[in-house]
């Protein structure tokens, strides 16, 4: 699930960097003209932009590790919150002195960028600390949702299943496996009994202790 959210979390970060640096844009400029040299200094912008995040993604996942939220819940929110602003903002600023030093040497950078560009850039990134430990909190909530599901699949104590007309509840530690037969799952028991499965093998897996049992293919639980 750990490796799903960070999938999900890459994915956000890819489209939401170009919208913020078009928001920077918005914001940073009252007469903005859409010409060949605006479009290379938007990419350039937003190539940055995917520099200081990479560096903030990376010390996050790191975070994850040595520093986990249940450990100084309160300690690991500031901690990032300084660490990820100190970290991206001093990669936006020497990407954009080597850039300009590249690309128009001699010439002093607008004062703006030191007095305006950088307090709004300050901003964004603690806006990408709050969504982060936002999806830090909700990743770690569904994983304790996904546990307490699976102490419920335990503690019922079994699977029900029919026999005739008669409802039954079977042992979990009494089940064998569960096998597809043509258009139907049959449940084997460990006394050489089966059962009809009115269930999907998705949806029959799904509602099994992963502790007891384990999909071993398309055919077989």
């Amino acid at each position: 699930m750990n490796e799903r959210f960070r999938l999900a979390e890459i994915k956000l970060f890819l489209v939401l960097i170009p919208l913020i640096n078009l928001f920077n844009y918005y914001l940073t400029y009252t007469d903005i003209r859409f010409t060949t040299r605006t479009l290379i200094t938007f990419a350039i912008d937003t190539a940055e932009g995917y520099f200081a995040w990479l560096v903030v993604h990376l010390i996050i996942v790191r975070l994850d590790k040595t520093m986990p939220y249940e450990r100084n819940v309160l300690k690991r929110i500031v901690f990032q919150i300084v660490i990820v602003l100190f970290a991206g903002m001093s990669m936006i600023i020497l990407l954009t002195l080597l850039i300009h030093f590249i690309f128009a040497p001699g010439k002093p950078i607008p004062i703006s960028f030191f007095s305006y560009d950088i307090l709004i850039i300050s901003v964004w990134f603690l806006v990408l600390n709050g969504i982060y430990i936002s999806m830090d909190f909700y990743r770690e909530w569904r994983l304790s949702q996904s546990k307490r599901m699976e102490e419920n699949k335990i503690r019922s104590g079994g699977l029900r299943v029919k026999s005739g007309k008669q409802a039954l509840q079977l042992e979990f530690d009494a089940i064998d496996g569960f096998i597809v037969d043509g258009e139907y799952i049959l449940c084997h028991t460990s006394d050489g009994k089966k059962f009809l499965i009115d269930l999907s093998m998705d949806k029959l897996e799904k509602s099994l202790p992963i502790n007891s049992f384990f999909r071993l293919n398309r055919q077989f639980l």
